[in-house]
Order: structure tokens, then C-alpha cells, then sequence
């Protein structure tokens, strides 16, 4: 099933094929499981994260999970989420530039060396929650959502809070809290498919 869902993927994205192709060629010639997460190509080693792939605006980008364990000799990695994590980092690929297959390799060997390591960077989870709009009035408004908001672990309710706080659109902040609200009811984490391996 994910590979039809890849496929249709990359064929949404006419400009960024050719990049999205041979970045996926590359991954697929390493011992690397191809799965959909996050509604784009994730490529895993025993059900752990290694590397993502996406298609924005002005770029193609790989997603390394634990990007700022690799050593990046070649300075190619970002963190396209500053403040948001300190483990992911991106490496970007433009139209018409030619993808140096070796270094990559390199790099995606790197990753999945460190994950069978067992190195890893944890997430900082003493930061406090900070619940922003819209959120905040929904909680408010609606006594059975802040009841079910406060019953998850307070990791599941910090990954809400920054999904909404995250949209930079206030369109996209209400449309977000529409999306998440059921699951808040329902007791399901935004990333628990994830968790459970699911695509």
C-alpha cells in the first residue's frame, strides 16, 4: 500500500519528480523499509525513524530523524524547526541540482549506523506547556475537551499545543484544532499511529 501512496506522492508534485525519484531510488538501494508517515515517504530500520522525504515550496528535502548526530562533513544540514527540535535536521535539494548519490549514501549510512547504535537525542520534555490561541478558548469554552485535554500525558498534550501554535496562518491554526479535537476526545495522541508503526 505505501508504495502506491508514494507513488502518488511524487506524481502530485510534477516539478519536484525527478528529485523526489532519485532521492527515492537512493534510499530504496539501502537497507531501508519504505513506509508513509506524516502523509510523505519515511524510510525506517526496524521500525525506527532514519530518514524522511518531502517535496515544499522551493526545495526537496531529506528529513534526518537524528540529523544532529551526524557529523556533516559536507555542512549540509539545517534545522528547519529551530526551537522546535533539537534532534531533525534537513538537507536541501533544489531544482537542477545534481544529487551527489555517494554522499548521500553516506549520509543515510551514517544514520542508520548511529540507530543500530542505539544514539539518540531525546526530546527536552521539561519544557512547560504553553497553550496558545485558539486553543486556549476552545479549552475554555468547552469543559468536556479540557477535561479530555488534561487526562493525556503531558507529552501527548505538548505535541497538540505545538501543532497549533506551529501554523503560521490563523486559518490554519482553526483548521488544525477542527482536525484535532475528536482525537483529544477520544484520547488518541496526534502521533500515536506513528508510535504503533502504522503508516
Amino acid at each position: 500500500m505505501s508504495e502506491r501512496q508514494i507513488d502518488a506522492y511524487i506524481a502530485k508534485r510534477v516539478e519536484w519528480a525527478p528529485i523526489l525519484n532519485q532521492l527515492r531510488a537512493i534510499l530504496l538501494s539501502l537497507p531501508l523499509t519504505e513506509t508513509v508517515k506524516w502523509g510523505g515517504p519515511c524510510y525506517t530500520v526496524e521500525g525506527k525513524n532514519i530518514v524522511g522525504l518531502a517535496a515544499f515550496k522551493h526545495h526537496v528535502a531529506l528529513w534526518f530523524h537524528q540529523g544532529a548526530l551526524l557529523k556533516d562533513a559536507d555542512g549540509v544540514l539545517v534545522n528547519a524547526q529551530e526551537g522546535s527540535t533539537r534532534a531533525m535536521r534537513q538537507w536541501r535539494f533544489r531544482a537542477g541540482e545534481k544529487i551527489p548519490v555517494r554522499r548521500v549514501k553516506a549520509y543515510v549510512n551514517e544514520a542508520i549506523a548511529n540507530q543500530q547504535a542505539g544514539k539518540s537525542i531525546k526530546p527536552d520534555r521539561s519544557k512547560s506547556l504553553v497553550v496558545s490561541e485558539p486553543l486556549k478558548s476552545e479549552l475554555l469554552k468547552d469543559k468536556n475537551l479540557a477535561t479530555a485535554f488534561t487526562a493525556l500525558s503531558p507529552g501527548k498534550r505538548r505535541e497538540y499545543a505545538e501543532f497549533i501554535s506551529e501554523a503560521r496562518r490563523d486559518q490554519t491554526r482553526l483548521n488544525r484544532l477542527t482536525k484535532i479535537v475528536p482525537m483529544v476526545m477520544a484520547g488518541i495522541g496526534l502521533n500515536d499511529q506513528y508510535r504503533k508503526g502504522g503508516g
